[in-house]
């Protein structure tokens, strides 16, 4: 066997860039029709229904877990360096603001991302390289519309309340370790967790899962419909996704936090 045999073709700097930019655009435009389709009949219900059953429900034990997990820890790992200063009561405020305000919305985006971008992913690229979504077209049916959008739809609602859960379990998380292992009062936590709180914390905590949702769901998508390479394809579809859904949420995770930072100021 000739040593040609082995050799990787290599594709030019410009024709990279010109792929990633036919990306870029392929996905902005997938986004665009998504949204636009929220304002146009006939609105498929029952799949927003379906989809955020199988993205809430589905990941819900998955969030429990992790989120009074993610809260246990922290305020284990509060619990070390406050101890140095005397200062344990404030472990409340530093897992009530961690978790509303970063943890618990990137945490839940990251595990719903693993968990159902990988999964739209894969089932759209499957219905793509057996060639269900051309006959939808054939058909006459938008597969943007019937495939994206309720996808979309019940991706941003569903990781809305999801945070919100894993919030709350962070919190329940936090206590017990204060409670039982620090030896503080349960009362003392709660009510610091609760005062520790403002509004620009609510807010940038309610914010950030619903653009973490659009993102996971419309990258999830836009690897689905764009597969290619039959079974092979659809793999490595699934496993782009994931990657660049979990990327994308810490890119935007850290603009929206100086976006508000600059807008709202400092806490």
């Amino acid at each position: 066997m000739a040593a040609g045999d082995f050799q990787v073709p290599l594709i030019s700097p410009a024709e990279f860039a010109k792929e990633k930019i036919k990306a870029l655009q392929d996905y902005a435009l997938l986004t665009g029709q998504s949204l636009a389709n929220l304002f146009r009949r006939p609105l498929y219900v029952t799949d927003m229904v379906q989809q955020a059953d199988l993205i809430g429900v589905g990941s819900l034990p998955i969030v429990i877990l992790t989120g009074g997990f993610t809260g246990a820890v922290l305020a284990l790992n509060s619990a070390s360096t406050l101890s140095r200063f005397g200062s344990l009561t404030l472990i409340a405020q530093l897992v009530s603001v961690g978790m509303v305000t970063e943890l618990g919305p990137v945490i839940t985006g990251l595990m719903v991302a693993g968990r159902n971008s990988s999964g739209m992913a894969s089932e759209l690229g499957s219905m793509t390289v057996t060639e269900q979504i051309d006959a939808m077209r054939a058909l006459g049916t938008d597969p943007t519309k019937k495939l994206v959008t309720p996808r979309v739809v019940a991706t941003v609602v569903m990781l809305f309340f999801l945070t919100i859960i894993s919030d709350l379990l962070g919190l329940v998380g936090g206590n017990m370790v204060s409670s039982f292992l620090l030896g503080l009062d349960s009362r003392q936590y709660w009510t610091s967790a609760w005062q520790s709180l403002v509004w620009r914390d609510v807010t940038t905590g309610l914010i950030k899962p619903v653009l973490f949702g659009f993102v996971i769901s419309t990258v999830g998508c836009y690897f689905g419909m764009s597969t290619r390479g039959g079974t092979q394809g659809v793999g490595r579809s699934t496993t782009q996704a994931v990657v660049v859904a979990s990327v994308m949420i810490l890119v935007v995770d850290f603009f929206v936090t100086k976006l508000l930072i600059t807008l709202l100021g400092y806490r």
